[in-house]
């Protein structure tokens, strides 16, 4: 584990080749820029990948790419101020070519962490090509995680796992008044994801429960997410993954 992540940004030349030598793998998250709710930020998947990265990078000492903060476009998000996003085609390519230039480097495995749900922008990722180095694609927010929720099954969109989560990761950038809840049957989630709903009317889209949401409830989320990811993707020991979270805890 490291004190810090192992930001490829913030590092030498020689310390990524020093390091790749040791450990040759790179996290690199990927987030979006669409609304979420007018409560959450336009950058919540980006911040929540960032975030994942770096945490992951400090449990298992793994270096961290620079984010992409840019997914593929969700139909229900156009006409919302601030909110970009790329074609599918678009996204995968430029993947293509900073997996290429990495793999040059040295790189043997690449780990994609993305909390964006679009189906469209989950295949991007999931298609990158190699020459040789191992791709693995996580969806933080597929770990199971409807235990931990008081109004949910699942996670959805703008809802009590976006709010909590980031009430506990960012609080200064959740805005105190919530929209009302708007729950949906599964298969309404499930065209949401996949992009059927299209453009949507008022594109500050709310699926869930967001009023449920607590900083509490964030806490208890991420901590789970790291911790899956970290053993099961990443080969960290749970006491490693566990007292690395308990240390960033501490005031």
């Amino acid at each position: 584990p490291a004190a810090r992540p192992r930001r490829v940004m913030e590092m030498w030349p020689d310390e990524i080749d020093a390091l790749l030598r040791t450990d040759p793998r790179l996290l690199l998250p990927v987030g979006a820029c669409e609304p979420h709710g007018p409560h959450l930020p336009l950058g919540t998947d980006t911040i929540l990948a960032a975030r994942a990265a770096d945490d992951l990078s400090r449990c298992s000492g793994v270096a961290v790419a620079p984010v992409v903060a840019y997914g593929v476009a969700a139909p229900h998000a156009a006409g919302a101020r601030g909110a970009a996003g790329l074609r599918k085609k678009t996204l995968h390519r430029a993947l293509n070519d900073l997996l290429a230039a990495w793999e040059a480097c040295g790189v043997q495995e690449f780990v994609l962490l993305t909390s964006h749900a679009d189906d469209a922008h989950q295949e991007a990722l999931a298609t990158v090509v190699t020459a040789g180095a191992r791709v693995r694609v996580v969806d933080l927010l597929a770990v199971e995680l409807g235990d931990l929720l008081r109004g949910q099954p699942e996670p959805m969109h703008a809802d009590e796992v976006d709010t909590s989560l980031l009430l506990h990761l960012a609080p200064e950038l959740v805005r105190p008044a919530r929209p009302a809840d708007y729950m949906v049957e599964r298969d309404v989630l499930r065209r949401f994801r996949l992009g059927q709903l299209g453009r949507r009317p008022d594109p500050l889209l709310v699926l869930g429960r967001p009023s449920l949401a607590s900083a509490e409830t964030g806490r208890a989320l991420w901590a789970r997410i790291i911790a899956r990811v970290a053993v099961r993707v990443l080969g960290v020991p749970l006491e490693q993954a566990a007292a690395r979270l308990a240390a960033d805890e501490r005031p």
